[in-house]
């Protein structure tokens, strides 16, 4: 049998849908293309679900979520990828009862929680794969035997409208004339620190009134900052949107304060666009952005330092142009294409470990 033929089941339990959902929905469109049988396991009623629905030869099961339940769903598949952190625990209970192997894919930046289970769970899979050399550390914090490579997300091919983009300028009320400063993101600012682009805002709006800023996004935290940025003339938010292309046509910069980041695919969008960004120097950014190069990169809360460069990028088209075709060539080594690939040959190479084992001395799981 062909490896292409084998079946490959993909577990993501996640609530919502965000960066590592729709990574994981681009991997199973691609891998779909490609030929190979496919089973997904997702919490059912979720947006993952539901948007994969249609992807060809995909197998669905729905679960409630929990660990138990999750670890029975995945009928003959030869090989489970993990794609969330949760999701590792009924891998590894399949692995013992159901001797199947599985691959991890880490995206999150925090370490994982020191503790028995989870350095066996880690340990116990044929591969495991970060996002970014941040990650990876992370990993290594958790256990530093741990031979963990490197295969980082991709960016989310997304399409714009210009006549969606003219109208979304309209709706918001953005003047022709504006220079548009935009993030996308979950609206959590313990993690994507948005209080940081109110105070930027604030700085702003007597000195730079032509500077606009346009948050993108819905979150828990979103009535905190609406409130927080309340009388700001220069400032707008979306809530949560469906097409984020059509907004980063919009844009002239993106701006990232993150506080804390493994790896963010927003990123990887926003130069597939030529934006210019300004961002933080925090987790996985530095691997994307080089600071002075395709874009600028600061501390956390350096708000001012961040400022000056958003002004300065207004203020020199000519080199805000210059990063922005910069970043469009940084994102071709970023495509669906290139990641998915990276994962086949992991499959491929798992799975001929496994049929060479088999017969002989069982199969490893560090194979």
């Amino acid at each position: 049998m062909s490896l292409a033929g084998r079946c490959i089941a993909h577990i993501n339990l996640a609530a919502g849908f965000r960066g590592g959902e729709r990574q994981t929905e681009l991997l199973l469109r691609y891998l779909a293309e490609a030929g190979w049988q496919q089973l997904l396991v997702a919490r059912g009623g979720d947006s993952l679900a539901s948007r994969c629905a249609d992807i060809p030869g995909l197998d669905i099961n729905e679960v409630s979520g929990g660990i138990l339940s999750a670890s029975s769903a995945f009928d003959d598949a030869a090989l489970i990828h993990v794609h969330q952190g949760r999701a590792i625990k009924a891998a590894w209970l399949q692995s013992f009862f159901g001797g199947k192997p599985y691959i991890v894919t880490r995206r999150v930046h925090k370490s994982p929680r020191q503790n028995p289970l989870n350095r066996s769970a880690y340990h116990r899979a044929s591969r495991v794969i970060s996002i970014s050399m941040a990650i990876s550390d992370s990993l290594h914090r958790l256990d530093p035997t741990l031979n963990v490579q490197l295969i980082p997300d991709c960016s989310s091919a997304l399409r714009a409208s210009q006549q969606r983009s003219v109208l979304i300028r309209k709706t918001l009320g953005i003047d022709h004339k504006a220079f548009v400063v935009g993030h996308v993101g979950a609206l959590v600012d313990s993690h994507k620190g948005q209080q940081q682009i109110i105070e930027m805002a604030r700085k702003s709006i007597s000195i730079a009134p032509d500077v606009l800023y346009l948050l993108i996004g819905g979150g828990r935290d979103e009535q905190s900052l609406r409130h927080q940025a309340s009388g700001l003339s220069n400032i707008r938010f979306t809530g949560h949107v469906d097409n984020v292309g059509d907004y980063l046509n919009v844009l002239n910069l993106f701006l990232y304060p993150s506080r804390q980041q493994g790896f963010d695919s927003v990123l990887l969008d926003a130069l597939e666009f030529g934006l210019p960004v300004v961002a933080t120097r925090v987790g996985g950014i530095p691997e994307i952005i080089e600071d002075g190069v395709n874009g600028f990169l600061f501390e956390v809360n350096d708000t001012r330092a961040m400022l000056k460069a958003i002004l300065r990028l207004r203020d020199d088209l000519k080199l805000a142009a210059a990063i922005g075709e910069e970043n469009k060539r940084a994102a071709e080594a970023y495509t669906p294409a290139k990641m998915s690939k990276c994962y086949e040959l992991i499959y491929q190479n798992v799975l001929d470990s496994r049929i060479k084992c088999s017969g002989t001395n069982g199969w490893s799981a560090s194979a």
